[in-house]
Parts: C-alpha cells; structure tokens; sequence
C-alpha cells in the first residue's frame, strides 16, 4: 500500500492477515500522550515483556521514541481507527552496522501480525541508513516477540539459554525473506477483498425509489441478480426501493452489512462514507465521478476519502467506477443494463464503459465471468489485489484485464510472474500512442508509462498482450477452452482453397509454421480425400467436403506428431449439414489429447452449437483470427516451457561508480564528462574502445600514433550527438589527417583507434519514472533510431532475458552474423548487458545511458561511443502499491 500524508506527516498503510489496514508513521511530539496512554494500557505482563520490568510511565519513557532522524534511530507507531496500538523503534549501536530494536503491540491486537509488519517496515527504514543487523534482547517466556523474529524470514542467530536472549537479525533482504514478505502480502490482501466478492449483506447508499437514477438502477440490479445475501437501500428520506424497506443510514440497519455502495454526489460521499464506515463496513465501492479524474480539487477529495477509509482499516473500490459483480454469491453491484454470465474469466476493467463492451463481445462468444471488477481511479483497490484475489479463486481460470496504467509495476511483475504460472492472463492497454497517452490521463486520472516499457513488464511476467478488443477476445476464447499448445508447427485443414491460403499467409505473420505431414498422414488421407485435393499442408478437402469427409481427415491430422495444433476452415456449400459438420469437427478435437483445434466457421448462421458438442472448439470469424490467436498461444506456452533464469552475481566496484555520479551531481553538470563517463562503465567492468583526451590538435596527433592508425577523432562536449553535429570524422590514416580533423572540430577532442568490420549494435539504460530502470538493445550505428526495433527488458535482467534479447530480433539477426558476417561474441554481449543492467539497477541517477555504437566482434565487444546524463532520482517505482 502507498505512502500518504496525513497532517503534514508520511505514512505507510499495511495490510494485516485479517484484512483489516494497519497505519504506520514516525512519532511526532504532539504523539507523547498519546504514547504514554498506550503504555498504561499494557498489561503488566506486556509492560515487563517489553521493558524487562516495570518502570514508571512518565516522559523520560516516550521522548526516545519522539522524532526519530532515522541515522541514530528510527521508530513507528501503528493505529487502527485512529488509536495507537503498536510502537516499536531501534537505535544504532557502538558497531555502526547494528542497532538494537523493540517492540510493543497491545494485548487485544496482538498475534494479528501487526509485529511482523512493523520489522518489516523498520528493517527497510534502517537498511537505508546502513543498518546491516538488528539486535534484540528477550526474555526467555516472550514466545510472541520470539515468534516474530523467527518467522519474519530474515537470517536469525541467538544467544543465550536463560533469563535474556539476544537476538540477531541480518536485515538485508534475502530470496528467503521475499518470499515470506510475498506470501504474508497476498493472505492479507485476499482476506480484505473477502467483503468485496463474498458479501453476506450489502447496502446500496443514494438508492433513490426513482427509475433511472444510478443507485437506484444499481440497487435493482442486486435484486435482479438473485443475490444470495442481503440488500438494503440507504436514502436521505428512508422510503422504500423495489418494494424492499429503506433506511436514512447504515448505522439503522440492525445486520452487520458487509460491503457498502455509495452512488452520491462526489461532495456528498465523504460524509456517507464516514458514516458506512463508523457502522462497521470495511468494503467501500464508490460509483460516484468528481474525484481524481476531474483536477486537483477532486484529487484532494480522493485523498481525503482514502485516509478515511485506511484510518478505519477498511478497503476501498473507485471512485469513479461502474461497480463490482461476483458470481459466487449472484451479486451484480453495478448499474450494467443486465447481469453478468457465469463462466471461468476474472475480469477487471480501468474504464467501466469499455468493460461493458468487452463483456457485451465476451458473451457473445460464450464467455462468462466468476467476477467482473471495475477500478476507476484505483485510489487504493487496484489489478495488483485482484491478482491476488483470482490467484487462489479456483472457479477462475483465466484472468482478462483492460488495463490505462500502473500504480506499482513492480509489484504487478511480481504477483503476475507468479499467478501466470498458473492461469493465463490477458490484457489490452489503453494509452499506447501519444494521443492515447493524453486519453488516458484525462479519462482516469492516470500517468501512462511508455508502451515499450509496457511491453517489457508484460513479457517478464507472462502477461499475453492483445492489441485489439477483438484480439483479447479470441485469444480468451482460445485458452478458456483449448490446451496450450506445445510448439509453432501448424495443421491447416479447409474445405476451401483460398481459405487455406489466407491462412497460411496468417500463420506466417503470426510467427507459426506449417511443416509437411509424415507419409503416414499423405497415405491416409489419399484414401478418403478427392484425387484432387490437396494431402499437403494446407489440406484442402474440396468445397463438397461434409461432416463425414472431417470425420474422417482430422484424426491421422491431429495423431500426426508433426503438427502441435491445427487450424479447421469451413464454408457451408449447398446442401451441406452444418450441425453435422460442427459436431465432427468437435468429436475429433476431444480425441486429439494435448493438441488444441481452432475452427473458422464462415457461415452467416454464425458457427453451429454443436462446435462445442464434445470439445469446446473455439470459432472465429476469419482464419487471420484464428491464426493470430493461436499465435499468441504459443507465446504464453513458450514462456511456460522457458526456465526462470537468474540474476548472476557480477564484480563491480560501487563505490567508485557512486563516487563519479555524486561528482557530476555536485557540479550540477547533467552529462558526464568523457573521463567521468570512462570512470564510471570501468566500474562496472563495461569494455568502452581506447581514447584519449586531447586539447590541441598536437595533441591529437601524439594520441593518434600512440593508439595507432586508422584514428576516429570526435567532439568531447559532455553529451553531445556526434554525428548530427558533425562531431566525428572516421578512418583518419595519418598525422595530418588527424590535426586537420580535430582543427575542423574544435575544442577538445577524443582520438580512439579506427576498429573495421563487426556487428553495430545499440545497448542503453534509461530510469522510467513509472516502470524503473529499462535495459534497451537493438541494431546500432547512424541509423539506430530508422531501423529501429530495439527491444526493452525490465532491470534486473536475469542470465536468460539477456540471451534472449541477443538472440532475437534484428540485433539477434546481427550478432548470428547477417549476410555471410562472421557471428559475434555472444558471450561478451550477453555480460555487456548483464553489467549495464546491474549499473541501472545500483544508481537510479543514472537516468539514460547510451552505448551506441556497440561494435561486436567475434571474440570481443565494446562500445565505441557513450553517453551518459544523471539527476537527483526518487525510487518511486519501487514504493509499495497495493
């Protein structure tokens, strides 16, 4: 959950395993009351736990809790409803790299995991202040102190066997440790979403008895869906809706309710939210607009209503969102024109609208869902909870999300990585052109990232990427009811020949293949199909093929190992039975095992039901489709078949690295200084072509001999794009070639020796505000930016992202050897990009990094020219989002 400020003061929300929101802030002065009160509301048995007896409550005991500065000490006091009910602090030892740490949790709320979640949050605060290892004294009976360190899942030791035990914990996180901090995460976030998808009372606040207005329509729309639970309308008059009793508030109604919707005036929805929330509720979905969306005073409304719903531990869907259905319970929370059909789809939209059109589409292709949830402006629900949600929900099987921005790509990379392992996950993004871009911001209140950094976190986490309404549809269809396919090697079986052809050409286009068949499969089909038909790959079976001629084709088709998926093409002919012919098709789908079977029906009938008779045969409208579709299947089975990888260990010297960036920083310079530049990629073991520095053009020249000839001189202002200034002359073969291109130059210059021959490649690093650190690699050269193509991967990379960004694309065209080129050194370039990944990982200042060009060589490569520009850089993208 993000940062907020509350009085002037930052603070962490957290999620506890029980659902309920944890406030966490350093104390301030004004807290020592406040502070001494929690003290006295200990029990003894507390109070000698935490301070090894009993001393007296009084000033001295809360003023080294008071203001911490976070260098000598740090501390944090959590509060749920607005009462302290934890404290814990550390303080920096003699050994500068520890500090003792306590803690103190009241009774009543303790074994909720409010410890766990306070060490999470101090051990992150200490590290940053070079805290390496948190010491704790306990005593030997404080099993529930001990239990937290234990499980924690940081690295423990203890010492001592009696009285006082001294605890130590290395704070520095760990695989281990982020496994269990992802794990306490994700039960804490299903348990608060439980209101949200499994109400057993639900209160409908501004549902007016009038037709047409929001809440209203919405409160009927609850009762139209059969919800299994309870619904109360909540008006300012307290009448009657839809013959159900209403109330002025939920505070009268005598049930605990469960999930609240507010449809009130964006002025109006504050006070009903205060007053949902003081009833009990800890589920808010407000439908309500005049929030985020609408400018800065909507954005302080927003604001001011998610403190409130945080202050009181509760959860919050919108604002300015269509609404929530779930139907485990038949519940239609939203002001849809009708309910939602059951099926095995998790759906969530950014835009409401869009959402009911992608439904509308959906059903039409015997699509349903198990929930449908619309986000809004996501001031604190968002896609990272739902995945959470949908990851243990096993009625859902397939999650489809329409997507504007990302709060915490991180995190959505992470919980997705996981869940992708186990479901498919769809999702079209909206704002991936300039014009989108602006759409977006102002439809959502939302920043869009850059598309191509998009494109990188959907691939690291297994994310299948539509383009098109359409296309996220036809690929749900595909995986909700076929396999996976096992490779790209493509059967296409048609009774049309033009058909087939527009197939193939589809196939090609989507990355697929389409092998011959064995002799085995020509054998037996030249025994049931026409003389003049086609045994080859398309089949073409003739326009007077019928259900008997696919009964007969599509089995030694589909047996044959030569082919991973097949492609049925149809167009009814006169006096053809569709329903016969659907029926077959799906029968020898079912029988082909782990091979899936795509159907393109070209009837004006639409395909017939019996398609899905046996099988459930997905149909589309053209072979394009289909192809596309199975396309991007086998992408999602590729990237299930491919291993993890890992981020290999790599020697550096940091300090040396950050030494150059704070120099330049302090200089108030943006781009590095060519000798600051070579400093800094020599840090990082980033193999840059030799140069010198020359002032004069006698300079020059002596750095030429020494470097040898044929000599590039180039410009050395910081930063400059040589080329388009005319800052390079190349293949200088002498002294006086040298001295009359540095003279036409001007100014200092660089010399570095003339390297022939090698691939031209582009390597670069640039800090996303939104995303983080992005790796770039792609052809390289003058005309970089022309080719273009040059892929994006998130930082860090692992040993197979790397690999794969230099086996892939044109660059990977290039390091193979392009056009009788020798192939380069694909090691040297797979570890120039696992070390320029560290450095974007290591120095968030370093804000764009260019290595262009890369030259690879067959045994070697290195950059030719670099550039570099750093600024002061917040880690925004690494702060928590729920």
């Amino acid at each position: 959950m993000s940062g907020t400020a509350a009085a002037g003061l930052e603070t962490t929300d957290v999620i506890l395993r029980d659902g309920s929101t944890l406030r966490l802030r350093a104390p301030v002065a004004e807290d020592a009351d406040a502070l001494l009160e929690f003290f006295g509301r200990l029990s003894e048995h507390s109070r000698y736990l935490r301070f090894h007896g009993f001393p007296a409550l009084g000033p001295h005991l809360v003023e080294p809790l008071l203001e911490p500065d976070w260098q000598e000490r740090g501390a944090l006091l959590g509060s749920l409803d607005g009462r302290i009910v934890a404290v814990a602090n550390w303080v920096r030892l003699r050994d500068p790299r520890a500090a003792e740490v306590a803690f103190a949790v009241g009774d009543e709320f303790q074994r909720r995991g409010i410890g766990t979640r306070l060490l999470e949050r101090l051990a992150t605060r200490a590290a940053g202040a070079g805290i390496e290892e948190f010491v704790a004294e306990v005593l030997h009976e404080n099993d529930t102190m001990l239990g937290v360190f234990r499980n924690a899942g940081f690295a423990v030791t203890r010492a001592g066997e009696r009285g006082e035990l001294e605890i130590r914990l290395a704070i520095a996180p760990t695989d281990a440790y982020r496994e269990q901090v992802a794990e306490r995460d994700h039960v804490a976030v299903r348990a608060s979403l439980e209101p949200f998808f499994h109400p057993r009372s639900v209160a409908v606040v501004g549902a007016s008895k009038r037709r047409g207005s929001i809440g209203g329509e919405l409160f009927r729309n609850v009762l139209g869906g059969d919800f299994a639970g309870s619904a109360y309308p909540v008006n300012r008059k307290g009448d009657s809706v839809a013959g159900v009793h209403g109330y002025t508030g939920v505070g009268e109604i005598a049930e605990q309710v469960d999930l609240a919707v507010i449809c009130l005036p964006g002025e109006l929805v504050f006070d009903a939210a205060e007053e949902a929330l003081a009833a009990g509720v800890r589920a808010l979905v407000v439908i309500s607009a005049g929030f985020a969306e609408t400018g800065s005073d909507g954005a302080e409304r927003q604001h001011r209503l998610l403190a409130l719903v945080r202050s009181h531990g509760a959860r919050l869907l919108g604002p300015n969102c269509l609404g929530i259905a779930s139907t485990a319970v038949r519940l239609n929370a939203t002001f849809a024109p009708r309910s939602f059909p059951p099926g095995k789809i998790g759906f969530s939209s950014q835009s409401g609208a869009l959402g009911l059109a992608l439904l509308e589409r959906a059903e039409a292709s015997g699509l349903g869902v198990t929930s449908f949830v619309s986000i809004g402006n996501k001031a604190d629900v968002s896609s990272n909870d739902l995945l959470e949600w949908w990851e243990d929900d096993d009625a859902t099987e397939l999650v489809v999300l329409y997507l504007e921005s990302f709060g915490n790509p991180r995190a959505f990379a992470r919980i997705a990585r996981r869940l992708a392992r186990r479901k498919p996950i769809l999702a079209l993004k909206g704002g991936t052109t300039r014009a989108g871009v602006r759409a977006a911001g102002s439809h959502t209140a939302a920043l869009a990232g850059s598309d191509a950094a998009a494109d990188a976190l959907f691939a690291h986490a297994g994310v299948t990427r539509a383009r098109t309404l359409d296309e996220l549809i036809d690929v749900a269809s595909l995986l909700s009811a076929q396999p996976v396919p096992r490779g790209r090697r493509v059967a296409v079986v048609t009774n049309a020949g033009g058909l087939g052809i527009l197939a193939a050409d589809a196939c090609e286009a989507a990355g697929l293949e389409l092998p011959p068949p064995s002799e085995a499969t020509r054998a037996a089909l030249a025994a049931v199909m026409p003389s003049e038909g086609s045994a080859a790959n398309p089949f073409d079976m003739l326009g007077g093929a019928n259900a008997e001629s696919f009964e007969q084709a599509l089995p030694p088709v589909l047996a044959d190992p030569a082919f991973d998926a097949a492609i049925v093409l149809f167009v009814p002919t006169v006096g053809t039975d569709e329903e016969a012919v659907g029926a077959a098709i799906s029968r020898a789908a079912a029988a082909a095992g782990d091979k899936p079977v795509l159907c393109a029906f070209l009837s004006a009938k639409g395909a017939p039901a019996s398609l899905q008779s046996v099988a459930q045969v997905p149909s589309f409208a053209y072979p394009e489709a289909a192809a596309k579709a199975l396309g991007r299947a086998v992408e999602r089975g590729e990237w299930l078949r491919s291993p993890a990888g890992a981020v290999p260990e790599l020697e550096c010297e940091r300090d040396a690295a950050r030494a150059v960036v704070r120099e330049a920083l302090a200089s108030g310079s943006d781009w590095l200084e060519p000798e600051q530049t070579r400093r800094l990629l020599d840090a990082y073991g980033l193999p840059l072509v030799p140069e010198r520095l020359a002032a004069t053009p006698d300079a020059a020249v002596e750095a030429a001999d020494e470097l040898g000839y044929p000599a590039v001189v180039k410009t050395a202002v910081a930063g400059a794009h040589k080329t388009e200034q005319g800052g390079v002359i190349l293949d200088l073969g002498d002294g006086d070639a040298v001295r009359a291109a540095a003279e036409k130059i001007g100014g200092p210059v660089l010399v570095q020796p003339f390297v022939r021959g090698g691939a031209e490649l582009l390597a670069g690093a640039v800090q996303d505000p939104v995303f983080g650190p992005l790796i770039a690699f792609g052809p390289g050269g003058v005309l970089a930016e022309l080719i273009g193509e040059a892929q994006f991967r998130l930082a860090p990379l692992t040993d197979l992202d790397a690999g794969e960004l230099v086996h892939s694309g044109k660059a990977g065209r290039l390091v193979a050897g392009f056009r009788g080129a020798p192939p380069a050194d694909e090691a040297a370039v797979v570890d120039l990009l696992l070390r320029l990944s560290l450095l974007a990982e290591d120095l968030p200042e370093v804000v764009e990094l260019d290595l262009n060009p890369v030259l690879a060589l067959p045994d070697r490569c290195f950059a030719v020219d670099a550039r570099v520009r750093v600024a002061e850089h917040g880690r925004s993208h690494r702060t928590k989002s729920w």
